[in-house]
């Protein structure tokens, strides 16, 4: 396992942190804690860091412009101003089943946005990937239990997801103009060994960088499945990396304490932290989610 410089960019212990993401044009990272129903704010460029309270559980964001974002929480799609954190109803989202929530999303580079739900209690297949295309939600995957790793390639001609309950990352032709699939998903790689696969990203060259929840890394594989590197990350819950900083050369991870007693927390002392790690590899930035044609 490799180490990198690390540093702590907000030493917050969150419950469950997740859905990282960046805005390049502000150089602001934002990211959750599911469980506490919380939005993370820093700055990259001074470490200041702001918190919100939502009021409800969300897990992931996409810009729509300077003015506003795209919440995913736990009973549907909120558009929220960034100025005074309003929020407005755009499309629910399984509001109808108190069972589910929201969980791992991203951005597909035609501006559709991938969006995965799965139980409350990690309940098997009670989850599902679905895609907000041009202001319709669509259901993409059914039966899933944990959605991760959602993540495309930079032309949008390949996605990727995981169920983490089944430990398989999975790769699928998509209609680069649409964000929409164009066959079967197919296994591109099983993980086996310790941990489970989480939330990934995917850098400028194409390579899957892959939380690995219970293992403390991030694991880098190559487009065909091969795995590249292993980069430690000081939390064994290691949740969701986004590449950040204006030359976005920087990767932000996401931890959780989620399931750790007290004796796991003491064994685990950055449970729950945001980090930044000095990788040696360059981002993409992340698209805007379009609404509407």
């Amino acid at each position: 396992m490799e180490k990198v410089p690390t540093t702590v960019l907000c030493a917050e212990h969150c419950h469950l942190g997740e859905g990282p993401t960046y805005d390049p044009a502000t150089d602001t990272a934002w990211w959750f804690d599911i469980r506490e129903g919380l939005l993370f704010e820093a700055s990259i460029a001074s470490g200041e860091v702001r918190r919100h309270v939502l009021g409800k559980m969300a897990s992931a964001l996409g810009r729509i412009d300077a003015q506003r974002q795209l919440i995913v929480a736990e009973d549907g799609l909120y558009i929220r101003s960034i100025a005074d954190g309003a929020l407005a109803l755009y499309r629910p989202l399984e509001a109808d089943n108190p069972a589910t929530r929201s969980n791992d999303s991203r951005v597909h580079p035609s501006g559709t946005f991938w969006i995965g739900t799965m139980g409350r209690k990690a309940e098997r297949g009670l989850g599902a990937i679905y895609a907000l295309h041009r202001g319709e939600v669509v259901r993409l995957f059914p039966n899933v239990t944990i959605p991760n790793a959602i993540c495309f390639s930079a032309d949008g001609a390949t996605g990727y997801f995981a169920d983490t309950d089944e430990n398989v990352l999975y790769r699928v032709a998509l209609d680069p103009h649409t964000g929409l699939p164009r066959g079967e998903p197919e296994v591109l790689l099983r993980h086996t060994g310790v941990g489970g696969l989480d939330g990934a990203v995917v850098d400028a060259e194409g390579r899957i960088w892959n939380a690995r929840w219970g293992g403390g890394c991030v694991d880098v594989y190559s487009p065909q499945g091969e795995h590249l590197h292993c980069i430690a990350v000081p939390a064994s819950q290691a949740s969701c990396p986004a590449f950040v900083g204006l030359d976005l050369s920087r990767l932000l991870v996401t931890s959780a304490w989620q399931d750790m007693d007290s004796a796991a927390k003491a064994a685990d002392p950055g449970h729950g932290q945001t980090f930044l790690l000095d990788v040696g590899a360059r981002g993409r930035a992340e698209p805007d989610v379009v609404l509407s044609i």
